[in-house]
Parts: structure tokens; sequence; C-alpha cells
């Protein structure tokens, strides 16, 4: 993810469009680094959200109502105090680097205009919101740094505002070609890196895409560069800059699987479909709200399932283990009709044996009478050898019809656990998760906690608008597999499932109409793409009319058989219109 200095520079412009001119009409301050400035301006409010969180330095619009501490701390009273009521002058991004000033208007105690500013430095662990004069003295900031933290520069009250020289790089917006050159033939680092490192607001992603567009690999090292190549690198760089300088963005979200791995404001070429999909955004403030809300669920929800997911392989690997040990004794067993053989042979021939052999060769008659050896104890009658035998094909005979239920329990429970470790894929909220956790609880996967108290799910199935108007309906778990197949289908309903693996229950609710060709593939998308090998550029999908699911008794929930069914292999995919609960 890139929050550089172009994702800046696109946020400022957006500020300025809707945020300038209008004025201050709360501050709050939920966290110890974070601040909200509630604005109104040209008829509309606007939430301003400020965070100079060390880990996720943030900045924009939104609706989110988050809750305030009953005592606002020191600068949060320092801010309404000064800027309460103020007004937005300007709002200006340093250069192309990560720091926005916003300049505002006031009135101070003798009714004087006066003027205070707003450093907003979105610098990863070094983040800070620093409030200032006119003349730049700081009054305070939202972290202070005395000198033994940082030697570079100190931020305290009474000191002045500036920039240590360490973070200064070339600015992008106007380096000329020499500069530029001089730069590069200077670097001993590879192109990538030169670029990134040697020039503000300029992240990684900014940097391997001005590589991809040159058609050099970032890895190259500058000081192998003609005037000719450093002068097209130059050319391409600025063409990417050209749009800064002009306000032109592209802001857009890149997902792999449904989660997002990336966002920028301009267009991205590495990102190719269908491994990667982007999603266009007019806002940058919903971009990055969407994406770090998104993120943080998907990284919140695999947090709260890391040791869920550790549970279920272990119990995975524990079946797997047992399973093997159980279709070797099955093989084994197998020896029984041997022993039966052995015995009967044995009473047939018992008459050649005078006592004290240890082997008897005659005639198979269960095998066209061909010759065969039988190991005897030498120790035993005839008679007794026969009773060994029969004893020990009666004791193997047991073993396979107590290994027969035991085996097939053994791989329901592997089929069982593998459905729910992707359900856990699918989890998009705790009501999701909660509804698993009981899953594991009834059938004995995990024991409930006696302090956790029954709470009523809410979780719900994915319902998607298919192309052409119809119901999709995909389960996100067993039981919503249960729910989706048994009570929400019909008959006449359309039933999809990625074949041979585990995977979401699919619906298409015809209502008395039959599907298009293109509802069928959606369809099909969503089953491949909710599936164990949703992964997969291709994946073999079967559909089949709900009459013909069925459900076998004793077996875990969304476990169906089914006849009469058709398949295609199709693209995993999600694109569909989602209707929100």
């Amino acid at each position: 993810m890139a929050f550089d200095g172009i994702v800046t520079a696109n946020l400022v412009f957006e500020l300025n469009s809707k945020l300038t001119g209008g004025r201050i009409s709360k501050i709050s301050m939920p966290e110890s680094d974070e601040i909200i400035l509630n604005i109104k301006n040209n008829s509309q409010n606007y939430k301003l959200l400020i965070s100079a969180s060390p880990s996720l330095p943030l900045m924009y619009l939104t609706d989110e109502i988050k809750k305030n501490p009953s005592t606002a701390p020191a600068f949060c009273m320092l801010l309404r105090k000064h800027i309460g009521n103020a007004r937005i002058i300007s709002i200006k991004q340093q250069g192309l680097e990560r720091i926005v000033e916003i300049i505002f208007e006031h009135f101070d105690e003798l009714g004087d205009i006066c003027h205070k500013k707003l450093y907003i430095e979105l610098m990863g662990k070094h983040s800070n919101i620093i409030f200032t004069d006119l003349s730049d003295k700081i009054l305070d900031s939202i972290k202070r740094i005395p000198s033994h933290l940082s030697s570079l520069r100190e931020v305290l009250p009474g000191r002045s505002y500036f920039l240590p020289e360490s973070l200064k790089k070339a600015e992008p917006l106007s380096t000329c070609f020499e500069e530029f050159s001089v730069l590069l033939r200077n670097s001993k680092q590879n192109l990538g890196k030169t670029l990134y490192m040697s020039f503000s607001g300029i992240s990684p992603l900014c940097s391997d895409e001005i590589c991809l567009r040159c058609g050099i690999n970032s890895e190259a090292a500058c000081d192998s560069f003609d005037t000719d190549t450093i002068t097209h690198i130059y050319n391409i760089f600025n063409i990417l800059l050209d749009d800064v300088k002009q306000s032109v963005f592209y802001p857009r979200i890149i997902y792999k699987n449904g989660v997002p791995v990336e966002f920028a404001s301009f267009n991205l070429s590495s990102f190719k479909s269908p491994v990667y999909e982007t999603v266009i955004y007019t806002s940058i403030s919903s971009l990055l709200y969407d994406y770090y809300s998104q993120k943080s669920r998907y990284e919140r929800i695999r947090q709260k399932t890391a040791e869920l997911r550790r549970h279920i392989n272990s119990l995975l690997e524990k079946n797997n283990k047992k399973y093997a040990l159980q279709e070797k004794q099955i093989i084994d067993s197998d020896k029984k009709e041997k022993f039966k053989i052995y015995a009967d042979l044995i009473n047939t021939y018992s008459y050649d044996l005078k006592g004290g052999e240890d082997i008897l060769i005659c005639k198979n008659y269960y095998d066209n009478d061909n010759e065969i050896s039988i190991p005897l104890d030498s120790t035993m009658s005839a008679s007794e050898n026969a009773v060994n035998y029969y004893e020990k094909y009666s004791k193997l005979k047991r073993t396979k019809e107590a290994l027969s239920s035991e085996i097939k329990k053994t791989r329901s429970d592997i089929e069982h656990l593998n459905s729910i470790l992707v359900s856990l894929d699918l989890l998009e909220d705790d009501d999701d998760l909660l509804q698993v956790k009981n899953e594991l609880v009834q059938y004995g996967y995990i024991k409930k906690r006696s302090s956790v108290k029954d709470t009523k799910i809410k979780s719900k199935p994915l319902h998607f608008i298919s192309s052409d108007g119809f119901d999709i309906f995909v389960g996100k778990n067993n039981y919503q597999n249960e729910e989706i197949t048994f009570k929400k289908a019909v008959s006449d309903d359309w039933w999809f499932h990625a074949k041979g693996v585990p995977g979401s229950h699919v619906i298409i609710k015809c209502e008395g109409k039959e599907p298009t060709d293109k509802t069928f593939e959606e369809a099909a998308g969503l089953a491949a793409y909710y599936s164990k090998s949703g992964k997969n550029s291709k994946v073999e999908v079967d559909y089949v009319r709900r009459k013909n699911i069925k459900k076998v008794n004793g077996t875990a929930p969304g476990f169906v058989i089914y006849h009469n069914n058709w398949s295609m292999s199709i693209n995993p995919s999600n694109k569909l219109h989602e209707v929100k609960k």
C-alpha cells in the first residue's frame, strides 16, 4: 500500500474543493493520536479525520461516528480554544511530501483577525499533527518530541517548525533534466530504489510503475545508463507527474481474491486481470476509507480465526494420520479370506498330517486345484491349527466390520473440517465467525465456554443480482449452505457447487423463469470463487435443479448428494452487484 505524495496531492485537491472557505463547528479527539474536525461549508457538513498513528497514519473525509473520551485531552482543548470556530483559508501540500498544511483564520480575544496553521505529517512512525502560529512557532503537537527522543528536530511548544534536512529529498515536480541526470549517474543503487530514495513523495509502488512504463527492470544499476536511457526515464517520470501538476488523478484499489492488496492515485500497469481486480473511485477519501476498513476487517478476522485455524489444521493432521492407518488396517483385514481357506484345507487334508509338521502342501480346490503351502504350528494338532486360522479369520472379519464404519466417520470428519476451513476464508464479520464457532461446538471439535452466552446469530448468506436480474444466493458456511439449498430454494431453482472440493452452495432463484446463459455463467463463477479452488484460473462447477439434491441422514450440514447434473469450466469471479444486508 502506498499513502505516498501522489495520494496526498489527490487528497489535498479533494479537500480544497470541499473544505476551503468552510468553518469549524466541532473538534473532537477520539484517540490519543487522532482528531476529527467537523466543518460546515456550502450548506454541507463534513468530517475530516486526521490520524497520526505510527502504524496507520491517515487523513480523509468520513461519515463514521466515533466515541469520544469523557474528558477532552489537552491538545483537543487547545485547538478548540484557538480554532473552534475558525474558517479554513487554504489547504496546501509541502511540495510532494506527505505533509499537509491547513491555514485557519479566527478572531483572538480582542476581536482581531489571526491565523494559525495545522501541519499534518503522514510519515509512518514519524507521523504527527503540529499546531503553530502564522510564523511557524509551535503552540503544541499531538506528539511532543523532546531532544532525547530526536536529535534532528524537537517538536515542543515554543520551538520553530521545520523539516530536518535528513528528510528532505529532491522535489520531483520541479526537478530539471540536469538534476535528474546527476542523481541517477551518482547513484550506486538500482533504478527502483534510486527513484523512491531520491525524490520526495515517490513510493516503491510509484517507482515500480515508472520502471515498468520505461520497460527497464527496476533492479537495473543506475550507473550503467547512457544519456539516451536517462532521457527516456526522465520523460516517463514527467509524464506521470504531469497529471499531478494538473490535478488529474485516477484513484483505484487493487483486489486479489476479494482482498484489497494495493491502492494508488495513478494507473497501475502491473496488476492485470483475471488475477487482480481494479475498482475505480471518484473520491480519494472514499477509497482510503474502503481500503483501510476492508484491510482492517480482513486482518482483524484473520487474527481472530488464527487459533481456530491452527486447531482445525491440527485436527485434520490427526484425522489424516488416522485415516491412513485405518486404510492400512482395512488392507490387512482383507487377508481374512486366506485364513478361512487355510482352515478349511487343513480340515480337509488333516488325515495326511501325522503331527509335528510345520507346513501342509496340498491342492487348493478354491483355486482350480493349484498347489498351496500352508504354514503350521508344529506344536499343535491339525484340528488345533485349523481352529487357530478360523479364529484369525473371525477376528479380522470383526475388525473390518468395525473399520468400515470408523473409516467412513474419519473421512466424513476430514471433509467436514476442510469445509469449515473454507468457511473461515469467507468470514466477513463477527456474526459469521460466531456461526462457524457454533458448528465447531455442535460437532465436538471445540468445547463451548461456560461463560459464553447464547446470542442470536445475524449472519446471512451473500445475495447477488445477476446481469439479467436474477437473485443469486451464496452460503458462507455449512449452516447457510443448508439454509439456501433446503429452505430458500424450491424444486425448479438451479443449484451450483465447485466439483470435488469444499465450497459454497449457490442458488439461482428462477421464480418461474429460465435463467439466461449469462446468469448461469455468473452463478458458476460465484461457486468457483467461493470454494477451495477459488484461486485457480479455471474451476469445474457442477449445476443441477434443486429437486435433484438429496440430504443424507446423519451427515454434517451442507453435505448433499445429487444426480442428473451438468458441469462447466469457469473463471472464478464475484464481480456481480451484491445486495447489502
